[in-house]
C-alpha cells in the first residue's frame, strides 16, 4: 500500500478553490486548498505526498512562479496547471517548465479528474521508489554490508536497487573476493520477489552429471527438488556460470525460452573469469550469455575504491577485536599509505585475512601492516601499485580514518573526541560533514 494521496489547490478565488476541492473530493481524494502561491509553497515540501492543482493568474506569486519553485525543489512532483481560454503559449510553456498537465478554462470536471488519477499514480509511484532509494542508501541489514563511500560504490549502490526493481536476468562479473554473492543476495533483497524463494547453485569444481542433477534433478534421494524448480517464481543465482557444460547450457536455454517475458524465476549469474583476462561470454553460447546478459553488474576491484579500504579495514579490525576481546589496532599514517597502495589482488577477501591477523599480530604486541602485505603478496616484499596518489588524497584518507577510529572509539561522544584530536568542535563538525560522518552511527 502506498501512501494516501493529496491534492493541493491553488487558487486566490474562494469558489473555485471550493468548487475544485467538493468535485475532487467526490471523486475520493484528499484535498488541502491555498489561496495563494506563498502560501502553498511554504506548505508543500519535497516529499509532498500528493499532486498540485494551481491557477496560472492570480496575484502576488502566479501559478507559473509557484510551478518553477515546485520544480527546483521536488521535479518529480506533478503538477497541472489552470489557464485561461485559448492561452496556449502560456500552456506550453508551464509544460516546458515542468507541468504534468494543463486544463483549459473552462475545464470538464470529468478531465480534471482522470488527471489527477494519472498524476496521483505516478506520484505514488516516485515517493515509493524515492523511499526505497533512502532506504538503500541509509541501509538495511544486507546492503550495511556494502561498506563504502567512494563514487563506484555509490554506483553499485544505485545500480543494485535499478536492476533490483526490474524483472530479467542479471549477470555479475568482477574479480575474485569483490563481493559478488553478497551483490546477488542484495538484488534480491530489494526486488519484488524478496519475500519468495533465493536459491544458489555452484557449477565450479562439479561434474556434468551433479550440476544436471542439482538443477534439472531428479534428486536421487528424494531429499528435495531440483534448483529450477525449487526457486519457481523467486530468485536462482547460478555461481560460476563459466563453467556450465556445454549440453547443460542448452537445457538451460530452453528452460529460460520456456518460462518467457517477464519470467517466472530470475537467473542471477555469477562469473568469476574477469581476473583471469577473459570474459564469460568466451565460455557461453552466444545466445544464452546474451539472455543472462540482459542486465550486468561488474564489480569494482579493491584497489579502484580510494579511502573505501581504510573504511573497510576499520571495520573488519574492530569485529575481529571484539571477537578476540582486545583492542582495535590503531595504524600509523604510514601503515594507511601502504593499505592505500596494495593492489589487492584478492579485493575484500584479501583485506578481511589482513585486518584479522593485524588484530591478532597487536595483541600480541608484534608485527607490521608492511609485513602482512607482504605475506599477502606473490614476492617477497610489500605489494605496491605503481599509480601514485596526490598527497591530499592520502591526508584526507588518514584524517578520514583517525576521526572514525576515534568517533567508534568514544561512543559518538564530541567532547572527548575534540579532546583527545585536541580540535575545536567548529573545525571537527567541518571535517565530519566534509567525510561524511554522522554523530548517530556512532551512539
Amino acid at each position: 500500500m502506498g501512501k494516501a494521496m493529496k491534492i493541493a489547490i491553488v487558487d486566490d478565488e474562494r469558489d473555485m478553490r471550493q468548487s475544485v476541492g467538493q468535485w475532487l473530493a467526490l471523486s475520493g481524494f484528499e484535498t488541502e486548498t491555498f489561496a495563494s502561491g506563498e502560501e502553498a509553497l511554504k506548505a508543500l515540501g519535497p516529499d509532498y505526498p500528493g499532486i498540485v492543482i494551481t491557477d496560472v493568474r492570480m496575484p502576488g506569486m502566479d501559478g507559473m512562479t509557484l510551478l518553477k519553485k515546485l520544480m527546483a525543489q521536488d521535479s518529480s512532483l506533478p503538477v497541472i496547471v489552470i489557464t485561461g481560454h485559448g492561452d496556449v503559449p502560456m500552456a506550453v510553456d508551464a509544460m516546458r517548465i515542468g507541468a504534468f498537465d494543463f486544463l483549459e478554462k473552462p475545464f470538464n470536471p470529468d478531465r480534471m479528474t482522470q488527471l489527477a488519477k494519472k498524476a496521483t499514480t505516478r506520484r505514488r509511484i516516485a515517493l515509493d521508489n524515492r523511499a526505497l532509494r533512502r532506504e538503500l542508501s541509509e541501509g538495511g541489514a544486507l546492503m550495511k554490508k556494502l561498506i563504502g563511500a567512494s563514487p563506484v560504490m555509490d554506483r553499485l549502490r544505485e545500480d543494485i536497487l535499478d536492476l533490483g526493481q526490474a524483472e530479467g536476468h542479471v549477470l555479475i562479473d568482477g574479480e575474485t573476493g569483490t563481493g559478488k554473492t553478497l551483490v546477488a543476495h542484495a538484488l534480491h533483497a530489494v526486488g519484488a520477489k524478496a519475500g519468495r524463494k533465493f536459491v544458489l547453485v555452484t557449477c565450479a569444481g562439479q561434474e556434468e552429471e551433479a550440476i544436471a542433477r542439482r538443477l534439472f534433478g531428479p534428486i536421487e534421494d528424494g531429499s528435495g527438488l531440483p534448483a529450477l524448480e525449487e526457486a519457481r517464481g523467486g530468485t536462482l543465482v547460478i555461481e560460476d556460470i563459466e563453467a556450465l557444460p556445454e549440453s547443460l547450457q542448452g537445457r538451460l536455454l530452453a528452460w529460460i525460452n520456456e518460462q518467457g517475458s517477464p519470467p517466472e524465476t530470475r537467473i542471477v549469474a555469477i562469473s568469476n573469469l574477469q581476473e583471469q583476462g577473459k570474459t564469460c561470454e568466451d565460455r557461453l553460447r552466444p545466445d544464452l550469455y546474451f539472455r543472462l546478459a540482459a542486465m550486468k553488474i561488474t564489480l569494482p576491484p579493491l584497489r579502484n575504491r580510494g579511502e573505501d579500504i581504510l573504511m573497510l579495514f576499520a571495520h573488519y579490525a574492530d569485529l575481529f577485536a571484539e571477537d578476540y576481546g582486545c583492542p582495535a589496532p590503531q595504524i600509523s599514517a604510514q601503515e594507511a599509505a601502504q593499505l592505500l597502495e596494495a593492489p589487492w589482488p584478492g579485493n575484500i577477501r584479501q583485506l578481511v585475512n589482513v585486518a584479522e591477523r593485524a588484530v591478532l599480530q597487536s595483541r600480541r604486541g608484534s608485527g607490521t601492516i608492511a609485513s602482512l602485505l607482504m605475506s599477502e603478496g606473490d614476492e617477497a616484499r610489500p605489494a605496491m601499485t605503481t599509480e601514485g596518489k596526490p598527497l591530499k588524497e592520502y591526508v584526507e584518507a588518514f584524517e578520514r580514518m583517525l576521526i572514525d577510529n576515534t568517533m567508534r572509539r568514544h561512543k559518538g561522544s564530541i567532547s572527548a573526541v575534540m579532546e583527545e584530536l585536541c580540535l575545536p568542535r567548529r573545525t571537527l563538525n567541518e571535517k565530519m560533514a566534509k567525510y561524511g560522518l554522522q554523530r548517530a552511527d556512532y551512539l
